[in-house]
């Protein structure tokens, strides 16, 4: 009977995978054990094994194509079995899935809008827009300018208002078609997002009661102050505003907002801004809005002709490029782990500078002998790893409900790859050689690059390493790697003027940065944590005592 093999769980922050590579093909004998696929997970490359024997009747997700876990990955079963019910079961399944996030989707839409105008009571073909969220960090915006008035034909795609944000005035687009039916906002008046900003339905619909509603359902607008007499009416304000704005224009020669012949220019703002930002005369752009209207996209693909290069104004000429790269699993993970370290472990930073005269010539000693070659990394994953057994409050981890306090060192050393960094363990380093930490380092870095490396070999670090000296980079801070609660950041040896005994001599120094989680390690702690390491690091000696 056919066996259906879905995309595994390969590590415990998993929940999408890509196919790196396929080892088997569709009609393929595969056989308990069989390296079925390559799959990159958030973490590594891995190898997929089938716990199956038959033949590979089906795969699911093709290489280079990313799925979440449980996703139909292939499927194995006796040769020529027929599988249709089994791939239109999954077909079913996948339309389910996608039925149910559309009923959430719909739910949360419902849940958006007011309780006095659900969406079920619109009439048909009636939309409220209301205020877009047009930046990250925007909390209510401002209606610069209506470009269609209520009565109008809007088609998808058609600019309704320019809205000012706290970033920008931007152009907002229709994404439905209709009749302009209801205007929430008058030019100049703000509100926050979601709030109601207009109708958009068949000619003729009555939405004064939705309009009343939407309103009494708790949005709230406010105007920005006016100069103008309330008294005046608003064709009347319109009419002396555009007077006042022509006589303050000056007609000698062009300007953003005036043509070569002396008439206004019609462009969005957004547009004047981006036009004086490039250096581009707006008199010679020519607007495909409507009404001849210059807006974002006139600017991006304006070039400059011969006759604008005689202005004597500079004119940028260079052509903004740029490649999109998809997000590896790898890149996804890191930045999720990394930003919810930051933002939940209270970090900070002690900084301290060790004197490597005595490093150096233990190492030049120690690698004279035959077949050994250790590195200044291997030295300081060696003296972190006594000074922790000294210091368990260092080697300890942070758990919402309890604190760890390890009894046993492994040691975390970052190792940067081309998709990211990852984090291969070198375990009971206190119990291990120099060289034995040397070959270790070396072998997992191989690994690393390849994308070889297991996850048990990326699990269950206590502290972790991050060198940076071979960049020749002096000092830097890191971010810790959690649940772990500190992490040590080590720079370059640099030659430079010391004072020893009083008198000024050449010497070799290294910065190393330790950052602390405060909620497991006291400053106390990590400073004599920081002491122990500096005995070890400045008497090398002593390690092999």
């Amino acid at each position: 009977m056919a066996e259906v093999i879905n995309m595994p769980r390969l590590s415990d922050t998993m929940e999408e995978g890509t196919v790196a590579t396929w080892l088997k093909k569709v009609g393929d004998k595969v056989e308990e054990g069989d390296i079925l696929a390559e799959i990159e997970t958030d973490k590594a490359t891995m190898e997929f094994e089938s716990f199956n024997e038959g033949t590979l009747l089906h795969i699911g997700i093709q290489e280079g194509e990313t799925a979440k876990v449980d996703a139909l990955l292939a499927i194995i079963g006796e040769e020529g079995e027929d599988i249709s019910e089994l791939l239109n079961g999954s077909s079913s399944s996948e339309e389910e899935t996608r039925s149910e996030e559309t009923e959430e989707k719909i739910e949360d839409k419902k849940e958006d809008t007011t309780e006095a105008e659900s969406p079920e009571e619109l009439p048909e073909g009636v939309t409220v827009v209301t205020m877009p969220r047009l930046s990250d960090t925007m909390e209510e915006g401002t209606v610069a300018t209506w470009l269609k008035k209520v009565g109008d034909e809007v088609e998808e795609g058609d600019i309704l208002a320019e809205i000012e944000t706290d970033k920008a005035t931007m152009e907002f687009e229709s994404f439905q078609s209709g009749t302009l039916l209801h205007i929430g906002l008058e030019e100049g008046e703000s509100a926050k997002v979601d709030a109601l900003l207009a109708i958009i339905g068949p000619s003729g619909t009555d939405v004064s009661g939705i309009a009343k509603n939407f309103k009494a359902g708790g949005s709230e607008s406010k105007s920005e102050p006016k100069t103008e007499s309330k008294a005046a009416p608003k064709e009347e304000k319109k009419e002396e505003s555009k007077k006042e704005e022509e006589k303050s224009t000056p007609t000698s020669k062009p300007t953003a907002n005036v043509s070569e012949s002396g008439g206004r220019i019609f462009a969005s703002p957004l547009a004047k801004k981006m036009a004086e930002e490039k250096g581009i005369n707006l008199s010679q752009v020519k607007g495909s809005g409507e009404n001849g209207r210059i807006v974002k996209r006139d600017i991006e693909s304006f070039t400059p002709s011969q006759a604008s290069a005689s202005v004597g104004k500079f004119v940028p000429t260079g052509t903004e490029d740029f490649d999109e790269v998809p997000n590896s699993n790898m890149r996804k993970a890191i930045a999720k782990n990394l930003a919810k370290s930051k933002f939940t472990a209270p970090h900070y930073y002690l900084n301290v500078e060790f004197d490597m005269e005595n490093a150096i010539a233990f190492r030049a000693q120690y690698n004279s002998l035959p077949d050994t070659k250790i590195s200044y990394n291997d030295m300081i994953v060696k003296a972190c790893a006594l000074a922790l057994k000294q210091h368990p409050q260092v080697n300890s981890q942070w758990f919402d409900d309890r604190m760890k306090l390890n009894n046993h060192v492994h040691i975390g050393v970052a190792v940067a790859v081309p998709d990211g960094l990852v984090v291969p363990v070198v375990k009971f380093a206190n119990e291990q050689s120099l060289t034995q930490i040397g070959v270790a380092v070396k072998d997992f870095a191989g690994k690393a690059r390849n994308k070889k490396l297991s996850l048990d070999e990326m699990e269950g670090s206590t502290f972790t390493i991050s060198n940076l000296g071979m960049f020749g980079i002096e000092s830097f801070t890191s971010i810790i790697n959690q649940p772990n609660s500190a992490i040590l950041s080590v720079g370059a040896i640099v030659s430079k003027p010391v004072v020893k005994n009083g008198q000024v001599v050449p010497g070799n120094t290294m910065k190393l940065t330790m950052a602390c989680d405060h909620r497991t390690v006291d400053g106390a702690t990590g400073a004599q944590f920081l002491q122990t390491l500096k005995g070890y690091i400045e008497n090398p000696v002593t390690m092999l005592v």
